[in-house]
């Protein structure tokens, strides 16, 4: 695959799907993995929208770090152990509601995902987080790994395992 082509799915690829994968941890460095629905901007920052009685919006709160994957439908897959993936290291920070951005983001949920948030909007535990990529991968398949530069979000770097692929030791 050429990068122009792994570029071009990169682009498009969270259009694909309407809920990410979150991983957090809390301040004793206990894990936990769940999954959220969300919206993204054209800078690629990601914003979900959840409840403060749920376990990942306390680690957020906790330590402002998250990893956000987008994985491909199972049922679209043609190769399960390769499902295409995109996955960030982001720093998250709390939308505050006072601030004039948090209500165009709320709107982006509500022009999204239909008349549920006009409901989460009026529930006083609901919080927006922005999630900010700083790093990534980008998985396509089978030989087509891509790493996302720190320097640059939009930079697609190809991972050739040194030339050697995958290893069977």
């Amino acid at each position: 695959m050429s990068i122009e082509e792994a570029k071009k799915q990169y682009q498009t690829f969270t259009e694909l799907v309407e809920s990410l994968m979150l991983g957090t941890v809390d301040s004793e460095g206990n894990p936990n993995a769940s999954y959220t629905p969300f919206v993204i901007d054209e800078e690629k920052n990601i914003y979900v929208f959840v409840s403060g009685m749920s376990v990942h919006t306390k680690n957020l709160h906790a330590n402002g770090k998250a990893s956000a994957m987008f994985v491909e439908d199972e049922k679209e897959t043609k190769q399960i152990f390769a499902r295409r993936r995109l996955t960030y290291d982001c720093t998250a920070s709390l939308v505050e509601k006072d601030n004039p951005g948090w209500a165009l983001i709320a709107d982006k949920f509500a022009e999204r995902f239909g008349d549920i948030i006009g409901a989460l909007r009026s529930l006083p535990d609901f919080r927006i987080f922005k999630l900010t990529p700083y790093k990534g991968l980008f998985v396509i398949g089978f030989g087509a790994a891509y790493r996302i530069s720190s320097e640059n979000i939009d930079e697609l770097i190809h991972l050739t395992g040194n030339g050697h692929g995958h290893n069977n030791s």
